[in-house]
C-alpha cells in the first residue's frame, strides 16, 4: 500500500510539473499598457491556424515582383507548432514554379484605422529569402488602385542581410516610397526572435525594432493619377488597412536563390498583437508601449 501511495504521489507530481510548464510557457497578451488597450491579437497557442483570424493567400503570380513561389494553403507550409505560426518555404515545384510557401492576411476577419501594431518573430537566412510584415487598405478603390491606394510595409527583410530589416510607405501616382532601415549591433534577425511594432495614427506614423524607434514620417500624399491634385492628407493612410504575413521566395528586390541558399527556411511568429488607445486619443497614447 505504501509502495502504491508513493508511485502515485510520483505520478501526481509529474502532472502538476507538466501543467505547469504549460501554464508557465502559455503566453499572455497585456490587455492595457501604456495608455493602449488590446483589441485583437493571436498568440499561436492552439493546434491549428485559426481560420476565423486569417486566410490564405493561394497561387504563383510573381505578385507584380516577379517572386519565384507559388503559395499554398497545405499544412507542409503554414503551420502552428510549440506555440509559433510557422511560414516555411520549400524547394519543389507546384503550378509552375519551382518553390512553395505561404501567405496569411486578415482581410475579411478584421482591419484597421490606427493603432499599435507589435509583433515576435525569427527570420530566415539565405539568398532570395524575404519575409514581410505588411498591411493593405481593405478598400483598393478609394484612391484609385495600387500604388495610390497605399501600402504599410511594418518589417520587410532580406534573406542575404540577415542583420538588417527595413519599414517603408508606398504611396503616390506616379509611385514614391519612403521608409528607414535598422540594423543589429550584433547577431542577425535569423538567430532569435525579435519585436517589431509600428505606431500608425492620424498625424504619424514610427517604426520599432525591440523598442527602440528607428524610424518616423509625419508626411506623406497621394493622388488618383498622375495628372490629378493631391488628395488631403492623411490620404491615403486614413482608412482600414489589414494585415499581411507571407514568405517570398526571390524577387525584383532580394533577387533570387542561389547555390548557398539552404531549404527549408522558415519565418516563425509568437505573436500578432493590434492595439488602441484606451481613451480614443491618439495624440495622447505613450509612443513607447511595452
Amino acid at each position: 500500500m505504501k509502495r502504491l501511495f508513493k508511485i502515485s504521489s510520483i505520478f501526481l507530481a509529474i502532472i502538476l510539473f507538466i501543467m505547469g510548464c504549460s501554464m508557465g510557457n502559455k503566453k499572455e497578451a497585456p490587455q492595457q499598457k501604456n495608455g493602449w488597450k488590446l483589441v485583437w491579437n493571436d498568440e499561436f497557442d492552439g493546434k491549428e491556424i485559426d481560420k476565423t483570424k486569417w486566410k490564405h493567400v493561394t497561387g504563383g503570380s510573381g505578385f507584380g515582383n516577379n517572386e519565384d513561389q507559388f503559395y499554398t494553403e497545405d499544412a507542409a507550409n503554414s503551420y502552428i507548432e510549440d506555440g509559433k505560426l510557422v511560414i516555411k518555404a520549400l524547394k519543389q515545384e507546384h503550378g509552375g514554379k519551382p518553390y512553395t510557401s505561404a501567405k496569411l492576411i486578415t482581410e475579411g476577419h478584421a482591419d484597421w484605422t490606427y493603432g499599435r501594431f507589435e509583433f515576435r518573430a525569427k527570420m530566415p537566412l539565405g539568398k532570395g529569402m524575404w519575409p514581410a510584415i505588411w498591411m493593405m487598405p481593405t478598400d483598393m478603390e478609394k484612391y484609385g488602385g495600387w500604388p495610390s491606394s497605399g501600402e504599410i510595409d511594418i518589417m520587410e527583410y532580406l534573406g542575404h542581410e540577415p542583420e538588417q530589416v527595413h519599414g517603408t510607405l508606398h504611396m503616390g501616382n506616379p509611385h514614391i516610397y519612403r521608409g528607414g532601415k535598422v540594423s543589429l549591433e550584433e547577431g542577425t534577425f535569423a538567430e532569435a526572435f525579435h519585436d517589431f511594432a509600428l505606431e500608425w495614427t492620424p498625424s504619424g506614423m514610427k517604426w520599432y525594432v525591440d523598442d527602440k524607434e528607428f524610424y518616423q514620417t509625419t508626411t506623406w500624399f497621394t493622388r488618383k493619377d498622375e495628372a490629378a491634385d493631391n488628395e488631403p492628407f492623411p490620404a491615403p493612410f486614413d482608412r482600414a488597412f489589414f494585415l499581411q504575413l507571407n514568405l517570398a521566395v526571390g524577387g525584383n528586390w532580394p533577387g533570387y536563390p542561389d547555390e548557398t541558399t539552404v531549404f527549408p527556411q522558415t519565418f516563425e511568429l509568437e505573436y500578432v498583437r493590434v492595439y488602441q488607445p484606451a481613451d480614443g486619443n491618439y495624440e495622447t497614447a505613450n509612443d513607447t508601449a511595452k
